[in-house]
């Protein structure tokens, strides 16, 4: 089942990609001559065009439904440009004259078009052409969005794994102060793991395994150049640690090695990302 999240992801796609081909249609409404131009062959390509135009609807009827669907989404996402985005729609108030700059999207919907008094033939100063940039900035305003949600996923994602690692840690800490090193020790590597994986995620590098070990996120990570050596020789230790509290052995680990893998972890988790 998709998450919430998922789903505003495709949301925001489709409202997008209806923006897309609501300003196809605002450009064949306002430049029908442009079209005819291209489809005058009688081709049966340009024959199966003009029958799907036939079938494209009108600006107007798609329009208010998408304005209202990426406006409540802008409010969400992007609530310091709402006011932008609305102004692309709304006349200005009180607006005095009706110019290329004060024409607004309600203007195009309504049809307005405003002409020289006095002038025969009627020569137009303003009309639906105007619309064109308030719609189109009104769509770049819906795609910025799209780098806010991405921005916004990458926040949550970093938050919930922080919180998940502080907790695991401070059961860890307490395992360790009731005697249980090996078990503090194991959850430990546990959080030291995850928070490697992110980072590798965070980084695009590519692993070779599905679920790889300390050691291998932490060989990934030198090899990508995200850590140092020293760094890099660092996690090795963490992990050798880790592998001595996972793995039954003679030899038992020691309160400061539990607390060192501990300690080095939330280390970790602070400084690399």
């Amino acid at each position: 089942m998709p998450s919430n999240l998922e789903r505003y992801r495709k949301d925001l796609d489709a409202l997008v990609a209806k923006g897309e081909e609501l300003e196809g249609i605002m450009e064949i409404e306002c430049y029908p001559a442009r079209l005819e131009k291209t489809l005058k062959d009688s081709g049966p390509k340009e024959k199966r065009a003009r029958e799907a135009l036939k079938n494209i609807p009108a600006f107007k009827t798609q329009y208010q439904q998408w304005y209202s669907q990426a406006k409540a989404l802008i409010k969400q996402l992007l609530p310091d440009r709402l006011s932008d985005f609305v102004a692309h729609y709304e006349r200005p108030s009180p607006r005095k004259t009706v110019d290329y700059e004060t024409y607004k999207i309600l203007d195009y919907l309504q049809g307005l078009t405003v002409t020289k008094p006095h002038a025969f033939p009627a020569e137009e100063v303003v009309g639906p052409k105007a619309a064109i940039p308030q719609f189109e900035q009104q769509l770049a305003i819906l795609k910025s969005a799209v780098t806010r949600f991405e921005s916004s996923l990458f926040e949550i994602r970093q938050m919930v794994l922080a919180d998940l690692l502080d907790s695991e840690l401070e059961a860890a800490e307490v395992l360790a102060k009731n005697k249980f090193g090996r078990a503090a020790g194991a959850l430990s590597g546990v959080a030291l793991e995850k928070h490697l994986a992110q980072v590798c995620d965070n980084h695009s590098v590519k692993l070779g395994k599905r679920d790889p070990t300390i050691s291998e996120l932490n060989d990934a990570l030198k090899a990508a150049g995200i850590v140092d050596i020293p760094q890099w020789r660092f996690v090795q230790h963490l992990a050798d640690i880790r592998n001595l509290c996972d793995h039954k052995k003679a030899t038992e680990p020691t309160p400061e090695q539990v607390d060192d893998l501990i300690a080095g972890t939330k280390k970790i988790t602070k400084t690399l990302f």
